[in-house]
């Protein structure tokens, strides 16, 4: 392999890019190289939106595919055969507006202007793919898709109008993309091997330092991966883009997976549901709600949608954060990782992944593969729940997931409860699962099981909630799922949330105001 250019798809022709460090942004790269300022420079950690860029790039079929993305913490080499969409790009050559700009000024939603480009890149995304067939978006889709963009005026009214205003197709013609055009350009771009970019280092020489593998190929990624077992594995960047950022680590060489085609795959059979530890937190979601739809909350509440379109379930696993929220509910559904290294391959129960906070069972040059999820079975009861000082794009302070099997006779069969925040690692509550299994599923057990927490976690107190709140909050989350799953007058999801419920009193209901 030797020493690449970074090539990639942008206003109307290719983009070539080299003696740039690899963990240069694109962010970076636009303001400061580019001097395309219209996109901003807000938290530089991927939270309120500012930066907003729609990065382009061939699906499975080999059709064009559009995420809105933070380009505060992407870097610049993962780029290479994709195209990139800036709030520079929707202006016509004439100076005409494109409707989702102009559709903002007519609603008067640019408020003070400064976080309004990463707005019209989050509607352009989501104006070009929605099928013109498919009427106007509703306002949930509306909001999903600006998740990710924070308004400092609180201006959001005047946006959400504006989000439906620009597909008025009477007033605003419909401008769409050329998309064939930049398929075939990206076709073009498409690499056989794996790509390797160096940038020069200190003294001005590429020899020795850091490098950017990308890898096209499972074998290659773990061949790359047992000749570097220190290279630092990158997926979206969406955690390690803040060391660089916000902590200004040097990465060393990098190690990318984002290109592993095999890595990028979701497939089902008859027991299993299997995704790639490359695969999108977006895509992954979707497919475990397709089999558990009880996870439609926690998909949209989940970071926002920028992030997830970056972000993976494999790294989110492999990350090992206490606060991951995807682990609660797959140590609930009794998930299986898949790791490999080098030509093996071994597979491990979820729950015995995690050794102790953010360490994990992965050998040196050792990497996630997969994870394999055990399809729904008709006697399952499952639920998750996510507790943050904010609905939208927030850590939780507690995440709970519970799965219970249970029999014609209401009888707990198999019970597997797992919490996130309420210890150094996600973790299942052995104690409390031991009170559940074999018994039936009634008020009494329901209590006594709430009591049982207190074995399983000793939670600690930090700057999101303190320790007694978490274990009320838990032992209320349990008290909820069971008025959600018992046999006698099930409450629905919208009468359980306007209650309140005082921890390890289950009697003592209070209606909250509304």
């Amino acid at each position: 392999m030797t020493t690449q250019t970074i090539r990639f798809y942008r206003q109307g022709s290719v983009h070539e890019i080299s003696g740039v460090p690899a963990s240069r942004t694109v962010l970076q790269h636009l303001r400061e190289d580019l001097h395309c300022t219209g996109t901003k420079e807000g938290c530089a950690e991927g939270d309120c939106g500012a930066c907003t860029v729609v990065i382009g790039e061939l699906d499975a079929q080999g059709a064009l595919a559009l995420k809105a993305v933070n380009a505060c913490i992407q870097f610049l080499p993962t780029l290479d055969g994709k195209a990139l969409f800036t709030v520079e790009d929707l202006r016509a050559a004439d100076g005409t507006l494109h409707p989702v700009q102009q559709a903002m000024v007519d609603c008067h939603g640019s408020q003070c202007g400064f976080c309004t480009p990463g707005f019209v890149m989050s509607m352009w995304a989501l104006y070009e793919n929605q099928p013109a067939a498919a009427g106007l978006p509703t306002r949930d889709e509306i909001n999903t898709a600006l998740s990710g963009n924070l308004c400092r005026c609180t201006g959001y009214r005047p946006i959400v109008d504006a989000s439906q205003k620009m597909f008025d197709y009477a007033q605003y013609p419909r401008v769409t993309l050329d998309r064939k055009a930049v398929e075939e350009t990206l076709r073009a771009l498409q690499r056989n091997d794996t790509f390797e970019y160096r940038a020069p280092d200190t003294r001005g020489a590429a020899l020795g330092a850091p490098a950017f593998y990308a890898p096209l190929t499972l074998d290659a990624f773990a061949r790359l991966r047992a000749e570097h077992p220190q290279a630092r594995l990158v997926a979206g960047s969406t955690d390690v883009g803040l060391w660089v950022t916000k902590q200004f680590r040097d990465l060393g060489d990098v190690l990318y997976i984002g290109n592993v085609r095999e890595l990028k795959t979701i497939e089902r059979d008859a027991q299993t549901l299997t995704i790639g530890a490359a695969v999108t937190l977006e895509d992954a979601y979707a497919a475990l709600a397709a089999d558990y739809p009880e996870l439609a909350e926690l998909w949209t509440r989940f970071a926002s949608l920028p992030i997830r379109n970056a972000g993976t379930l494999g790294g989110n696993v492999a990350n090992g954060s206490p606060i991951g929220d995807s682990m609660p509910a797959l140590l609930a559904l009794g998930a299986e990782v898949v790791l490999r290294h080098g030509t093996k391959t071994r597979t491990l129960p979820l729950d015995g992944f995690y050794l102790g906070y953010q360490k994990t069972a992965l050998a040196p040059g050792e990497f996630v593969a997969a994870l394999r999820v055990p399809r729904p079975a008709g006697n399952l009861r499952f639920r998750t729940y996510k507790v943050s000082k904010r609905y939208d794009q927030d850590i939780s302070a507690v995440c709970a997931a519970f799965a219970l099997h249970i029999d014609e006779g209401s009888t707990i069969v198999d019970a597997r409860v797992a919490f996130g925040g309420m210890a150094a690692t996600p973790k299942r509550a052995t104690q409390t699962e031991a009170v559940l299994s074999g018994a039936t599923w009634n008020e009494s057990t329901a209590r006594q099981a709430m009591n049982a927490l207190a074995a399983d976690y000793q939670p600690l107190t930090d700057m999101r909630a303190s320790s007694a709140y978490r274990l009320k909050v838990a032992r209320n989350l349990l008290w909820r799922f069971y008025l959600e799953t018992r046999e006698d007058a099930p409450l629905a999801l919208f009468d359980v949330n306007a209650f309140a419920f005082e921890a390890g009193t289950p009697d003592a209901i209070v209606k909250e105001p509304t």
